[in-house]
């Protein structure tokens, strides 16, 4: 299969380990969480191949086939363009366009890779190491920035991510480090690095080290061709102390070497491994992961030199995972995209302009890929996302998607097809289409209140001739997703 050079494939184990979780409960609950969403064919997938296998697989993407979303990419005028390219080519040729093709592209792949694992921990990475996208002043980096620094080193090595984003002229941009000399140096992504990007605030790092920290990485800037380079010029070579990490004086055509060291210092302190590891188990476990879990995993995460997929593996195996089923839901975008996975959406055949439109409804709700506008990236927490107006946005998207109705570009499901075939009863309507698109069943409330907007009893006759379901089932389909247990990751 082709290999994508922005996954690096990895080394495969020559046969699953033993796992203990193959039941259709467990496969369900590790598609909810390892993927933007199950779907018919990968809860098939899951149960053909067994939990392990299928884990061992999604852990090695490059050896997934992604020619069908490679190929959309390829549809994009800017998005595979270096920043140098786009830099030469000035504003006026490129305006926002190629940060919202980084926006666009993300979604694409989020409802149609078949590597859903590694985009759900792109994901991840994209809000740990955050640039807003789209922002004003990385018009020509944000593209590169997301193929060369997140999805390059998403499954490789956090020193290696760090190390690459630091250099990179989007971050240089965004946090001002660009602007930061020895004579006046800007303060800002030195405590962004610490604050945001490893150690977190609770570290107790002082004032003192925040400023230090931005002394050592003055030179890091942006050449006249638009790229990250190293400018000895701006470097402040003094001696110095950043959390215990030592500086000797120094000179300035050392800095950089003081500063990669520095970078890959923090990537692999115990503090920073506790605190990414906690993003990660927020995401993957619940919104208060266990600290037993949380150290276990930045145990792996010190002893393999900052590996993503050993801490992932650790995670995977851990009974936290298991046992965590229910204790996540669905943020708005992951909802938006998971609706239209189990719908069983197609891209379109040619151009981007159903792709466009998905993407500004789901800016509108507040949620496209990387546009929140702090450094902090998005919340990951149900708190940060329940409110009245959210969950009706929600519904509205499920009616469109649903009905088929927007946008037309979009290769829709009809209602009709969406099972093998109507049951005899509506009663058994309603269960199969709970299992179809929630891959579970339904509460006894859920099924209840399905069928009285139906208004027939469980024994109610149904088949494929009946003029109510013949004008009514994507109505019946599109509540189903408005139901709680669509909302569960």
């Amino acid at each position: 299969m082709p290999t994508s050079p922005l996954v690096p494939r990895g080394r495969r184990r020559v046969a699953p380990a033993p796992f203990a979780h193959e039941a259709p409960a467990d496969q369900l609950h590790l598609l909810r969480r390892a993927t933007w969403g199950p779907t018919p064919q990968s809860l098939a997938e899951v149960a053909r191949l067994g939990t392990a296998a299928w884990l061992d697989r999604q852990l090695d993407p490059g050896s997934l086939d992604d020619g069908a979303v490679d190929a959309l990419a390829g549809r994009m005028t800017f998005y595979g363009r270096s920043a140098q390219q786009l830099w030469a080519g000035g504003y006026a040729a490129t305006e926002w366009n190629a940060m919202f093709e980084t926006g666009r592209m993300t979604l694409a792949r989020q409802i149609w890779s078949s590597r859903q694992l590694f985009e759900v921990v792109v994901d991840v990475w994209n809000n740990v190491l955050h640039v807003t996208c789209p922002s004003s002043e990385v018009w020509a980096s944000r593209q590169d920035y997301d193929r060369t620094v997140v999805r390059r080193h998403a499954f490789g090595t956090f020193g290696d991510m760090l190390v690459a984003s630091a250099r990179h002229p989007a971050m240089l941009t965004y946090l001002d480090n660009a602007s930061s000399t020895a004579a006046q140096p800007n303060e800002n992504y030195g405590r962004e690095l610490l604050e945001l990007h490893t150690l977190g605030v609770e570290a107790g790092y002082s004032e003192a080290d925040v400023k230090n920290s931005a002394r050592l990485l003055t030179g890091l800037t942006i050449g006249r061709d638009g790229g990250g380079t190293y400018d000895a010029g701006r470097h402040d070579g003094g001696a110095r102390t950043v959390y215990g990490f030592g500086v000797p004086a120094h000179s300035p055509a050392d800095g950089d070497g003081w500063i990669d060291a520095y970078l890959r210092w923090l990537a692999v302190h115990p503090v920073t491994a506790r605190r990414l590891c906690g993003r990660l188990a927020t995401r993957f476990v619940s919104d208060t992961p266990p600290a037993a879990l949380v150290e276990a995993m930045a145990r792996t995460w010190v002893q393999s030199g900052g590996q993503v997929v050993p801490v992932l593996r650790t995670m995977f195996d851990s009974p936290h995972f298991w046992a965590s089923a229910g204790q996540k839901v669905r943020t708005p975008q992951e909802d938006y995209v998971a609706t239209l996975r189990t719908l069983g959406t197609g891209m379109e055949t040619g151009g981007v302009g159903g792709l466009t439109k998905i993407y500004w409804h789901v800016l509108d709700q507040g949620h496209a890929p990387m546009a929140w506008g702090a450094p902090n990236g998005y919340p990951d927490v149900a708190a940060a996302w329940t409110s009245p107006s959210g969950t009706l946005a929600r519904w509205n998207r499920h009616m469109d998607f649903a009905a088929g109705w927007y946008p037309p570009e979009l290769r829709f499901t009809p209602a009709m097809d969406l099972l093998p075939g109507i049951p005899a009863t509506f009663g058994a309507l309603v269960d199969a289409l709970g299992v179809r698109l929630t891959g579970s069943q339904l509460s006894p409330d859920e099924k209840a209140g399905l069928l009285l907007y139906a208004g027939r009893s469980e024994g109610s006759p149904c088949s494929a001739g009946d003029r109510w379901l013949q004008n009514n089932l994507r109505y019946l389909v599109a509540l189903t997703l408005d139901t709680p247990s669509f909302t569960i990751r």
